[in-house]
């Protein structure tokens, strides 16, 4: 399995879980049920027909797996989870129709969607995808404990079907990796350089939030600009939690297969398979790379000297020569050019960047660090 298991210790107190409408959604309430451990399950639905009683089962075990995995993810603290229904989901899908699809990637479809006139961001997985409903536990066992403006909010999840269906507060726009890379393509405003510190500034704190906000520091493993969603006035939004963790107590690392993208994995982890919170930072500077050059990280280029080199080193070269302004985005340069004062402002950006991607995890700051600090170059602009 790629994602880390926990198992609950002997003795854990047992929890009750109920799925309910939530005062949030004023919709009309799903068939619900409780769990009052993992063993003991009581089901509220009639069996007239196999299709109900297909759904009622896979209620069943989902809902078995989900409990155990939220007591294990923080002692199942979490926030409340509305109960969908299959139907439900389809119909605000338009049965998942495909022009409504945000973003896709190996595990899973982000689709736009409505409920009873209430935009909604529905996540379904690909259920074909080797362990596919394991990143989906562990995503709902993350989402769900998740209270901060720059996280989207989770609302809740559908267990009828074989792999559960999850359910997200709406999305306006597209994600950061579709406003960086393809912009012409979804029609977007041109992302200004105050655009795009203020998003690092707020994945910063959110990423933040992550390391300090919880008695077991969360490591998201997967900090990128495909998995940061962009709303309305460009607010960030951080969503993903497929391949988080959390480091045990009295623990400062935790060993886990390695899993990630190119580029944004950290040095130690990819040779060692421990990670920690240092691991996001390095994810973190590459994010800050593709934001100041509207490159991906895995770029490669030739440069003066006929050698080629990825990104990082690339940015390094442009400085050594005197020619920085020629790796900056265009759209940063073009607004008005790179005066002296503004060049200052992205070196120190920079800067932090390689500090961000140091080989060794000593050598980088901490994310409240770099929260910081960016919010101090974003006040400078």
């Amino acid at each position: 399995m790629l994602t880390r298991r926990n198992k609950c210790s002997v003795g854990q107190p047992q929890m009750s879980m109920s799925f309910r409408t939530s005062k949030c959604l004023p919709l009309r309430s799903s068939n619900s049920f409780s769990l009052r451990s993992s063993k003991s399950l009581s089901l509220r639905t009639g069996k007239s027909s196999e299709k109900e009683y297909e759904s009622e089962f896979m209620m069943m075990m989902n809902g078995k797996i989900l409990l155990e995995k939220l007591i294990a993810s923080n002692n199942g603290k979490r926030n409340p989870i509305r109960n969908f229904t299959a139907e439900e989901l389809q119909a605000a899908t338009n049965n998942y129709d495909p022009t409504k699809v945000i973003m896709k990637c190996l595990f899973y479809e982000l689709y736009k969607g409505s409920l009873q006139d209430r935009p909604i961001s529905v996540m379904k997985f690909e259920e074909k995808v080797l362990d596919a409903d394991q990143y989906c536990f562990n995503c709902i066992a993350f989402a769900s404990q998740m209270s901060h403006k720059n996280i989207l909010k989770f609302i809740g999840c559908c267990l009828e079907t074989q792999i559960p269906v999850l359910v997200f507060d709406s999305v306006a726009h597209a994600t950061l990796d579709n406003q960086i890379h393809n912009p012409n393509q979804f029609h977007f405003e041109p992302l200004l350089l105050k655009h795009r510190v203020n998003i690092a500034m707020e994945i910063a704190n959110a990423v933040a939030y992550l390391h300090v906000g919880f008695s077991r520091p969360i490591v998201s493993r997967d900090i990128k600009p495909s998995t940061i969603l962009v709303h309305e006035n460009n607010v960030a939004k951080l969503f993903d939690f497929t391949l988080s963790l959390s480091i045990p107590e009295g623990e400062t690392h935790v060993k886990d297969k390695v899993i990630g993208t190119f580029g944004f994995i950290a040095p130690e982890y990819m040779t060692t398979g421990y990670c920690n919170e240092k691991s996001d930072v390095y994810s973190f500077g590459a994010l800050l790379l593709e934001l100041l050059t509207g490159k991906r990280i895995s770029h490669s280029s030739c440069f003066e000297n006929g050698e080629e080199y990825f990104l990082q080193e690339l940015v390094e070269k442009y400085i050594e020569k005197n020619k920085f302004n020629e790796i900056v985005d265009p759209v940063i340069v073009g607004e008005d050019g790179l005066w002296p004062e503004k060049e200052q402002q992205l070196l120190i950006y920079t800067e932090l960047a390689f500090k961000c991607l140091s080989k060794s995890e000593e050598d980088r700051p901490t994310m409240v660090e770099v929260a910081k600090q960016i919010r101090q170059i974003y006040r400078s602009i």
